[in-house]
């Protein structure tokens, strides 16, 4: 598998290192692989990137589908 090189601030380290430690995820490079597929799907939507402030296409931005993958994944 390919590997790249990405820098994130401390706040996102902490948050993947979290999820690994509290099992939501077996390790970091699934957090990043899991928020890549959510990134693209977004992409492909046409929901805008960057977040939710101001109009966003069909009312839904990447953390509005984010968060609810999240909501999915903790009911499960």
């Amino acid at each position: 598998m390919p590997m790249v090189t990405v820098s994130i601030s401390p706040l996102q380290a902490a948050d993947i290192r979290q999820a690994v430690d509290d099992g939501s995820y077996a390790s970091s490079s699934e957090v990043v692989r899991e928020a890549l597929r959510l990134w693209d799907t977004a992409r492909k939507m046409g929901a805008p990137i960057e977040g939710c402030d101001g109009a966003v296409a069909n009312g839904r931005c990447v953390a509005d589908m984010f968060a609810d993958h999240e909501a999915e994944r903790r009911s499960a």
